[in-house]
């Protein structure tokens, strides 16, 4: 990525459970936004997102969002993608009320 570009992370939505999740270091998927690969070269990115859009059986929608480099990991620099690592912001209900 050339200095004008941001570090990646590359987040979708898990196809079963519809959570949202972030491809791992490993090349599985994570539901903690700190625990993500972060991708600072162009190409990789570009290389992931493509592995995403083949690996449809396990996720949907899946795109690169903009990140940086925090003292626990990565973390997001949009509202929407800060927003998006707190889960849904609707009433406790289901597997959202048992956490």
């Amino acid at each position: 990525m050339s200095a004008a570009e941001k570090p990646k992370v590359l987040t979708a939505n898990a196809l079963l459970e519809g959570d949202v999740v972030y491809l791992a270091p490993d090349g599985g998927w994570t539901r903690q936004h700190d625990k993500a690969l972060l991708i600072t070269d162009a190409a990789t990115a570009e290389l992931h997102l493509l592995d995403a859009a083949a690996r449809g059986h396990e996720v949907v929608g899946a795109y690169l969002a903009d990140a940086k480099v925090g003292p626990k990991g990565p973390e997001p620099i949009h509202f929407r993608e800060v927003f998006r690592t707190r889960g849904p912001s609707n009433y406790a209900h289901g597997k959202q009320e048992r956490a």
